[in-house]
């Protein structure tokens, strides 16, 4: 059907990029270069990925000690941003301001 379109007509109805009907896109060496760094490079990764730097023993309890450093620090620093005491005379001094009346 699209030979009979390209050959009845002068070409691709609409947009000749998208569509249903589209013209395709020719393979340049460029774009087999690509791929085929694309699919070097994937290649690459599962093999890194394959091989762990850590046995399952070793990695057991390995992040335990900077979990524990992490929730030490973020404590500390939610205890001093916490505002410090106040007695009630703090709270009550704006009433002694001016002793007008009689004491």
């Amino acid at each position: 059907m699209f030979l009979t379109l390209a050959l009845l007509r002068k070409g691709i109805p609409g947009k000749q990029w998208i569509g249903k009907y589209r013209r395709p896109r020719p393979v340049t060496w460029q774009m087999k270069r690509n791929m085929i760094k694309h699919l070097e490079r994937e290649e690459q990764n599962e093999y890194w990925l394959s091989r762990p730097y850590l046995t399952a023993q070793q990695e057991l309890g390995s992040a335990a000690e900077r979990r524990s450093e992490n929730f030490l620090r973020i404590r500390e620093a939610q205890y001093n941003n916490f505002p410090q005491h106040k007695t009630i005379t703090d709270h009550l001094a704006h009433l002694k301001l001016s002793k007008t009346w009689a004491t």
